[in-house]
């Protein structure tokens, strides 16, 4: 891997456009031995066109055979080593919600769960309840107080929200409380060192009194947190590859990454039709776009095998041409991780890339899919490999050594 400290010292101006589209949970595998994967089935003329003419791969987000969160694997898609800068992803809701969260915090992601009369985990995202009861529930959560903290509570989307204790003392690492599995009670939060032992027994006691708030309501009647972490310094996009950024994404996670980065977070709708129109309406201001596409994931976490099909099919009917049609010098399309319908989760599947440019050497692959991206000459790489790519077809970087 060519690091970010090598890539700065490469760069040179120019006036080319860089476009990164991340389809979420993209890749999948068949339902059925021998069959087809989600992508495999869905028809994507517009994908397979820019597959023939440009290069094809796989990506791994962190290293074979390891299931990444959302957090690293979008910002091995930046070009950070994300093994190296592990941020929790309470973090990164966050910022991706514009809350101000000050050197000293302590942010954690919360998902609102159901719980069965043992205290046993049924649905980890309580029937994803609509965002206006979650916010709802939100402001019934904001009258438990803490000793020594201000205690922070605000809704984040559907059934998530953001839990923030600032104080004196407070440090990690800490575990979390989704065991990310049904039939088993959430666990307590434990500090994984001595100094994280006030930390930890501050968000258990957060954690009891939301129990006994939220004991007698249905669906949500339990919390889970995650992702329990401060904020890091992390160089920005512009500083390491001389880039204006701005990210387009819908879900705030994702705009918590982007502002990590540095990047312009620019206001959109809730469509891949807004999207569009945030995209073209701010293209002569930047030269790098990270456009987000998220209900493709959420298709296979449900297990919908379909839904995730007919997603991956509507991006492609409506936010590509739209994209091509804006003529970038670059394109990537990708994923940031696999969502196997069948697995309903994240997995360790590597995810389909292409990349288009007029300096490709085109390759083997005919479409975009995993068979066909397999084919092709960027062959399996590092995620964090995609970006020096990008930056060279973008004609970017000047050449290394004499």
């Amino acid at each position: 891997m060519t690091d970010q400290k090598t890539i700065s010292t490469l760069v040179i101006p120019n006036t080319t456009k860089i476009v990164l589209l991340v389809l979420d949970g993209l890749g999948g595998v068949p339902l059925e031995q021998g069959g087809l994967t989600e992508l495999e089935t869905a028809r994507t003329p517009n994908l397979d066109a820019l597959a023939r003419d440009g290069i094809c791969g796989l990506h791994d987000p962190i290293g074979r055979g390891i299931t990444p969160g959302s957090g690293p694997s979008h910002l091995a898609l930046f070009g950070y080593d994300p093994v190296g800068h592990l941020i929790g992803r309470g973090v990164l809701e966050a910022l991706g919600i514009g809350f101000d969260l000050q050197s000293g915090d302590m942010a954690a992601r919360g998902n609102f769960c159901t719980v069965d009369s043992d205290g046993l985990i049924t649905d980890r995202r309580a029937g994803r309840i609509p965002t206006e009861k979650g916010a709802e529930l939100v402001r019934q959560l904001r009258s438990i107080e803490l000793p020594d903290v201000e205690v922070f509570v605000e809704p984040v989307k559907d059934y998530r929200f953001v839990l923030v204790l600032r104080g004196k003392g407070l440090s990690g690492p800490l575990t979390e409380t989704d065991p990310q599995k049904l039939s088993v009670a959430p666990p307590p939060v434990e500090a994984l060192h001595a100094d994280a032992a006030r930390a930890a027994s501050l968000f258990n006691q957060w954690v009891a009194a939301a129990r006994e708030l939220l004991a007698d309501l249905q669906p949500a009647n339990m919390v889970t947190l995650r992702g329990l972490d401060k904020k890091p310094n992390l160089p920005s996009m512009s500083g390491v590859y001389g880039l204006r950024t701005a990210a387009i994404a819908a879900y705030p996670m994702y705009r918590g990454v982007a502002r990590l980065v540095g990047m312009d977070v620019l206001p959109e709708g809730e469509s891949v039709e807004e999207e569009i129109e945030t995209l073209a309406t701010n293209w002569a201001d930047y030269d790098f776009f990270f456009l987000h596409v998220k209900k493709i994931d959420s298709a296979g976490e449900d297990g919908d095998f379909d839904r995730k099909v007919s997603l991956i099919e509507h991006a492609d009917q409506v936010l590509v041409p739209a994209i091509v049609g804006l003529h970038p010098d670059v394109l990537v399309v990708t994923g940031d991780h696999s969502t196997p319908a069948l697995l309903r989760s994240h997995s360790w599947h590597p995810v389909p890339v292409l990349l288009h440019s007029r300096h490709c050497r085109s390759d083997e692959a005919r479409a975009f899919s995993e068979r066909e991206c397999a084919k092709g000459a960027l062959g399996r790489l590092p995620a964090t490999e995609i970006m020096p790519l990008a930056m060279a077809n973008a004609l970017r970087l000047r050449k290394y050594g004499a």
